[in-house]
C-alpha cells in the first residue's frame, strides 16, 4: 500500500497502537521527508490538522545469510510520530 512518495506507510505494532489513545500516529516515511512536508501531507491525505511531528532514521541492521559467515545490511528507515488535534482521528483500518 503507498500512500505517497512521503508517507510510505503506517505502523502498526503494539506501542504505536498504545500511542493512539494520545492522540499520536506513526508513519513510515521517506528519508528526504522534512517535518513540514511529513504536516503538509497528512493534512492532506487525512484531512486533519497536526500539532507536533517528531521524527527519526533507524539504522539498518546487519543480517546473516544462511548459515555462511556472510551478511549483508538492511537499509535505513525513517519513521515520524504525528500528534494530531483532540477530536479528530485517523481510520487506519477503512471497512471496504
Amino acid at each position: 500500500m503507498q500512500l505517497s512518495k512521503v508517507i510510505k506507510k503506517p505502523i502498526i505494532t503494539e506501542k504505536s497502537m498504545k500511542l493512539l489513545e494520545s492522540n499520536k500516529y506513526t508513519f513510515e516515511v521517506n528519508l528526504k521527508a522534512t517535518k513540514n512536508a511529513v504536516a503538509n501531507e497528512v493534512k492532506k491525505l487525512f484531512g486533519v490538522d497536526s500539532l507536533a511531528v517528531k521524527t527519526t532514521i533507524i539504522p539498518g541492521k546487519k543480517k546473516r545469510i544462511a548459515k555462511t559467515f556472510r551478511f549483508k545490511k538492511t537499509p535505513m528507515k525513517k519513521k515520524a510520530i504525528v500528534t494530531i488535534k483532540e477530536g479528530q482521528s485517523i481510520d487506519l483500518f477503512p471497512k471496504e
